[in-house]
């Protein structure tokens, strides 16, 4: 089964890599809360931090190219809020909405390519999330790759049966009963992951094998980022003042 981008981008060693979860949860949220208050007033700001978003992932060694193009995955879910404003005569609004979406999943694409994702809910454990969201945050991400590995174990059938049959069904149909099998074949394999798991003496905890507190220097890189985001408000509101 071939990896997310995000799983072979998150197990790096770079400075940014080895920051605590804790530490890259509370600055994405930080940015991420500084997004929420950007006006149109202070749309300066939005390239500030894109810049500071930017530079992040520079010095995590993420390829620049591939994260703003994931970052686009947002459209499909905005463009339609953004050419209502835009028929409705507030084209700022509109161009605010989209920059807003963009650099949020911006945000969210720089600390999931620098954490990997059991990092990432134990540190979300560890500032008291609900047990019970997070072991569905769990099972939600590791039956995506179920799926996939599914998915790409038919697609490979399909090619090897009849790499150049071209059939006379619609490819509505055909697509409506692959994924009709898609499911079926899912859904069967997840029972029969989740009773190993019971007869391994799984609890609704996985297990934590090794595990280091936040250093000194991950908290004055906190400090640094929110620092950072609020003085980019700040001049942004001056500047266009």
């Amino acid at each position: 089964m071939r990896s997310l981008a995000f799983e072979d981008w998150s197990g790096g060693g770079s400075r940014m890599h080895g920051l605590d979860a804790r530490v890259k949860l509370l600055g994405a949220l930080t940015v991420l809360l500084c997004l929420a208050a950007t006006d149109w007033e202070s749309a300066a700001a939005f390239a500030g931090y894109f810049a500071l978003l930017t530079t992040y992932l520079a010095a995590a060694g993420i390829p620049l190219g591939g994260s703003l193009l994931r970052s686009l995955i947002v459209l499909p879910f905005v463009a339609g809020i953004a050419i209502l404003n835009l028929w409705g005569g507030d084209p700022s609004r509109a161009i605010l909405i989209l920059l807003r979406s963009l650099l949020s999943a911006y945000t969210a694409i720089a600390l999931l390519a620098t954490t990997p994702f059991p990092a990432l809910l134990r540190g979300l454990e560890r500032m008291r999330v609900p047990p019970f969201l997070l072991m569905v945050l769990h099972f939600v991400h590791r039956y995506l790759f179920l799926l996939s590995s599914q998915a790409q174990s038919m697609a490979r059938s399909r090619k090897c049966r009849a790499p150049l049959r071209r059939g006379r069904t619609p490819l509505w149909k055909a697509s409506a009963g692959a994924i009709a099998v898609l499911f079926a074949r899912s859904y069967g394999r997840a029972e029969r992951i989740h009773h190993a798991m019971l007869a391994r003496g799984f609890q609704g905890r996985f297990p934590v094998f090794a595990e280091s507190g936040a250093q000194r220097g991950d908290w004055f890189g906190l400090a640094a980022t929110v620092m950072l985001a609020v003085a980019i408000q700040i001049a942004a509101r001056f500047w266009m003042g």
